[in-house]
């Protein structure tokens, strides 16, 4: 961070920052990520760029101030572009010894803790395994600054006369802590305050009760001495226009029903609860009078099926859910495939195998999507780079699926899904949809069932009831007339058309940019939620010189046709993703490049310093 100290007359000290990364940590009952969230709405509403990486347990209630019950929220804004949450903390808000054991190791060398000293007693101690507290250690203190604030008591004392009982006092302690970490970094309570009284409205006695402690936090920050500096973040600078912060899985939702309206189609949307795609079924409930119809489906199969059955009749059938909820539906994905229908599955991918870190994020799905049906079943898939980036990708996947009567895979992931940032709100005029529609009661000259478009190779859509063209697909392999047939060459030709259908979707797709040098020494390729990590540290060692060019992926089967060009143009590439490898082996495979895989698998982002050190060590 850079510093610029400037006196105030309130006697303290002003430090103007760059940029800042703070986490708000505590038991997942403590409310880190309302605290985190609402910190977030009163940063936007400064100006600060931003973004925001949600990091909660598993478990729906671990055993109280254990670690498998941490629920963490880090944001990272800042008066310039940002491209990732942080890589290191420079605030750790802690309510509780097992917030502190499990985030220490994210914090800066002479960062701030902020510790909710009332629940650093020996019986929280002792359940995570520390013989003496952490906070009185004279070794942490050495390294960090620890601020003790008996946060608990304050927000009952702040409290005493609101009638609230105990436990619901002591639910409004995370407002205490985020009033507190308001007066630091000068954030304005007031959206704060109309999000309270507007969320609490039919219990105004909980909503002033939250207000009360969020400003005698904001207070008692401003009156002790161990707060004797406050830090000012300039505005970023941002293109003119209306902007709202938002994450993933609602700029994805916001797509869809976008992509409803303009195209005048119904959109079916089908899931079964999973974490971390469920939200999206929980956004799209809002658009019923969007031309957007929901079903909760009983199990993923039912879900999948009810999707293909919407897009056989005429709607744009999606369906959504996580890596395990992707394997029960490729059966049915498969079935969509042979006929030939508009689909779209969206995979907000998580760290697997089988159940795996629920709430972790992971990039190990691309191979699955690739190939993971029986016999040759080609289908393109997209993948988002950041979360509001889900608001435009998410209608090139269903353009595709219509346009070129296919399933289209969609690879989000947990990390894009949950994180956040700044999204300028598109001019609806801007906004073009324009797909073949589904042919209810026209009649077509010559019509066959696969006779196909001679541009996509897509063939027409016929609506079921459609008097003047009755018809058969399926699963089993058809002829060109729809007629079920065990012809080994009419077998080979499908194959071959199915496959090239997918092959000219190309003709569809932009060129890749590349970012920095234009050819050189070495080339960093990535896809999906890699981009902020990557980019950031590609600009850091472009700036400095080195010979470096980055290309970023969101369309990957089929890839990009400049892509050959410019993965032959450097000496060296590397390809950074949370997995062990798979776009590199598809990158060498059909290139027959060099492509070196640089893996981690930690459920997190690759923090950008760690990438710096990568690509270093590969320019040398």
């Amino acid at each position: 961070m850079q510093e610029k100290q400037f006196s105030t007359s309130f006697k303290k000290l002003n430090k103007e920052l760059d940029g800042v990364t703070i986490r708000f940590s505590g038991d997942s009952g403590d409310g880190m990520q309302l605290a985190g969230s609402q910190f977030t709405l009163a940063t936007a509403y400064l100006g600060n760029d931003l973004m925001t990486f949600p990091d909660f347990p598993a478990e729906i209630r671990a055993p109280q101030n254990t670690i498998p019950g941490v629920s963490s929220f880090q944001i990272h804004f800042g008066s310039h572009k940002i491209f990732t949450p942080g890589d290191q903390v420079d605030v750790l808000v802690v309510m509780n010894p097992a917030a502190l054991k499990a985030n220490l190791s994210y914090l800066k060398q002479n960062g701030i803790i902020i510790a909710n000293s009332d629940e650093f007693n020996e019986r929280n101690l002792t359940k995570v395994g520390y013989e003496s507290n952490p906070i009185k250690d004279e070794n942490l203190k050495q390294k960090f600054r620890i601020i003790e604030v008996p946060i608990t008591s304050l927000t009952k004392e702040a409290l005493k006369d609101t009638g609230l009982s105990n436990k619901e006092i002591e639910r409004c302690k995370n407002f205490f802590a985020l009033g507190i970490t308001y007066w630091l970094f000068q954030r304005d309570p007031q959206p704060t305050i109309n999000w309270l009284k507007k969320k609490f409205a039919q219990k105004p006695q909980l909503g002033e009760a939250n207000i009360k402690a969020l400003m005698a936090g904001h207070a008692f920050a401003e009156t002790i001495e161990a707060f004797e500096i406050r830090y000012e973040i300039k505005k970023a600078t941002f293109q003119p226009g209306y902007y709202r912060n938002i994450n993933g899985n609602t700029a994805l939702a916001l797509g869809i029903v976008s992509s409803a309206i303009l195209s005048k189609l119904k959109v079916l949307y089908a899931g079964y609860p999973i974490t971390p795609a469920s939200d999206i079924l929980h956004e799209l409930v809002k658009y019923k009078y969007c031309n957007v119809y929901t079903f909760q489906a009983e199990d993923e199969i039912a879900a999948v099926c009810a999707a293909i059955g919407a897009s056989y009749g005429g709607s744009i059938g999606i369906t959504g859910s996580s890596g395990p909820g992707i394997s029960l539906k490729l059966e049915a994905i498969n079935l969509a495939v042979m006929a030939e229908l508009p689909l779209v599955v969206i995979n907000i991918q998580r760290s697997g195998p089988s159940t795996g870190m629920p709430t972790k994020t992971e990039q190990a799905d691309l191979l699955q999507a690739m190939f993971g049906r029986n016999g040759e079943s080609p289908v393109p898939i997209l993948a988002p780079s950041t979360p509001s980036d889900n608001f435009y990708l998410i209608f090139d996947a269903i353009k595709i699926a219509v346009k070129y009567m296919t399933p289209v895979f969609y690879l989000s992931d947990g990390y894009l899904a949950n994180g956040s940032e700044p999204w300028k709100l598109p001019n609806i005029e801007d906004l073009e949809f324009n797909v073949p529609k589904p042919i209810f009661n026209e009649k077509i000259e010559d019509y066959k069932v696969y006779k196909r478009d001679p541009q996509t190779l897509a063939r027409k859509w016929i609506v079921p009831g459609n008097p003047y063209h009755i018809h058969r697909i399926g699963g089993l392999e058809k002829n060109e007339e729809g007629n079920i047939s065990y012809d080994p060459d009419n077998h080979n030709k499908m194959v071959h058309l199915r496959n090239e259908k997918i092959q000219r979707i190309v003709q569809d797709i932009p060129d890749v940019e590349l970012f920095g040098k234009q050819e050189g020494d070495l080339l960093v390729v990535s896809w999906g939620s890699t981009f902020g990590s990557v980019r950031e540290a590609v600009e850091t060692l472009y700036s400095e010189g080195f010979s470096i060019g980055h290309v970023h992926l969101k369309y990957i089967n089929p890839f990009p046709k400049n892509l050959e060009t410019i993965l032959k143009s450097f000496n060296k590439i590397i390809v950074p993703e949370i997995n062990l490898g798979q776009l590199a082996m598809l990158l060498r495979a059909k290139y027959l490049v060099p492509a070196e895989p640089y893996n981690q698998v930690r459920g997190r982002p690759f923090p950008v310093s760690e990438l710096i050190d990568v690509f270093k060590e590969k320019l040398s």
